[in-house]
């Protein structure tokens, strides 16, 4: 069965053009008129899509091509924007970047969804040259439906005029032009944009939103969306009934997770249950843990105070319960973390060791991982793929867990910790892209559980 799925792709040309402060505009203007909306984000970004998430009020989706391979990515791109009005996709850096050979670029993936793409031009200091530019980017691969720009940061009527003249000669099409404005600069820092519940992101948003509704062609938008061609609607597996309860910490410090990998957990049996490191003294009843990551080293003071919970995690691993860390969570499980101003916070002391925040980043980047040894995730020999991005340095004396092999690069290390039935390292990984993964970790703690060994489940 096909199906139209009306999409539209914001792509840009680099970084920093305000990909990210336009799509949420539209996002948000769409919502204001109605329309069911779904957004996306290119990429393994997390921090965007809880942008996506303010403007509409609901999950907005990672497409990431690598981490979990081209014919899931469209599985979920079908299943999730099933009977939406419109679906939204915000593309990363420039239209054409990516991993090595273009691999989950906004390029790629608009050829894998067959959507059409806007492409945003920061045009300030510059004229005519913004028709030059976005030539350049239709005619660097004819294959991608490059329909039209949208201008950013334009000075005046005068100046968009010159742009819309230029563009008009070479039959590309301007949805709109955004002027500029230092209000609609959204806060960043280490990792990126600052998530939206750390700062006024709603009055920010209502801003950009009036910007939008008032500078831009919505309706020419809506229209492109809609007469998108269409796409196969993928039926997924329907979930099995749940044999395990697994515990996610998300709260402000622990909240990056790609909303696909934890349905992958509830298609296989997974009860998720959700507890804050930060507010709750006690760990929920359940069989394994998954702890993402996020900024724990902002809130550092705080997890230090809740004691009660960080000694519960330390005895629950003792113990054998299954633990599944990464990055932020990997921070957490260490005996103690050291902020940006090298003050100490005692952590939960699972590993023996220190996370270290520094001034520079120190990794960003896919990486193809092995398994060194049987562990909660899987066999020695399993690889997957996995998204590295950290500003610390962890040291501790456990056993390394992962070889790992970075795609850009070609550079090999080895990486995170094994204790028990805990793993935890800096790499994020997709369980919709290595499900195999997901039920070596579901077992375990199947195994685990009291419930299963007494035949309750």
């Amino acid at each position: 069965m096909k199906n139209n799925f009306p999409r539209l792709i914001i792509a840009a040309t680099q970084s920093g053009s305000g990909k990210t402060t336009i799509t949420v505009g539209l996002l948000a203007a769409l919502k204001n008129r109605g329309l069911d909306v779904q957004a996306y984000k290119v990429g393994p970004d997390y921090i965007d899509t809880g942008w996506h998430a303010l403007a509409l009020g609901k999950v907005s989706h990672n497409l990431d091509s690598l981490l979990v391979g081209a014919d899931k990515l469209t599985e979920i791109f079908a299943e999730t924007s099933c009977g939406a009005d419109v679906s939204i996709v915000e593309g990363v850096m420039g239209l054409y970047d990516g991993g090595r050979g273009g691999v989950s670029s906004t390029a790629e993936i608009a050829k894998l969804l067959d959507a059409p793409v806007v492409l945003i031009i920061d045009a300030k200091s510059m004229g005519t040259s913004a028709a030059a530019i976005a030539l350049g980017f239709r005619e660097f691969d004819r294959s991608v439906k490059l329909a039209g720009v949208i201008l950013n940061r334009v000075g005046s009527d005068s100046h968009e005029k010159i742009i819309t003249d230029a563009l008009a000669t070479l039959n590309i099409k301007c949805f709109g032009a955004l002027r500029r404005n230092d209000e609609f600069t959204l806060p960043e820092r280490h990792l990126g944009l600052v998530p939206t519940s750390e700062n006024h992101a709603v009055d920010a948003l209502k801003k950009i939103c009036a910007a939008v509704e008032s500078q831009i062609d919505i309706d020419a938008l809506i229209a492109l969306a809609k007469n998108s061609s269409p796409l196969k609607n993928f039926i997924r597996a329907e979930k099995f009934f749940p044999t395990v309860r697994i515990g996610i910490a998300r709260d402000e410090a622990f909240n990056f997770y790609y909303d696909a990998g934890l349905r992958e957990l509830e298609r296989l049996g997974a009860e998720i249950i959700f507890f804050s490191p930060l507010n709750d003294e006690h760990l929920p009843k359940v069989d394994g843990l998954i702890i993402g990551g996020g900024f724990p080293e902002i809130f550092a003071a705080r997890l230090e105070q809740n004691k009660k919970l960080r000694e519960e995690i330390f005895h629950a691993a003792e113990e054998g319960l299954p633990i599944f860390a990464e990055c932020g969570g990997f921070m957490y499980l260490m005996r103690k973390l050291v902020d940006f101003d090298g003050k100490s916070f005692e952590m939960c002391g699972v590993f023996d060791g220190a996370a270290t925040m520094t001034n520079r980043l120190q990794t960003v980047g896919y990486v193809e991982a092995e398994i060194l040894r049987e562990c909660v995730l899987g066999s020695a020999g399993e690889k997957f793929w996995a998204h590295e991005f950290h500003f610390s340095t962890a040291e501790t004396s456990d056993e390394k867990i992962f070889h790992c092999k970075r795609l850009r690069t070609g550079n090999e290390y080895f990486a995170g910790a094994a204790k028990k039935n805990v793993v935890a390292s800096y790499l994020h990984l997709h369980f919709a892209g290595c499900p195999t993964l997901a039920e070596n970790f579901l077992r375990r703690c199947r195994e685990y559980c009291p419930r299963n060994r007494q035949g309750l489940y």
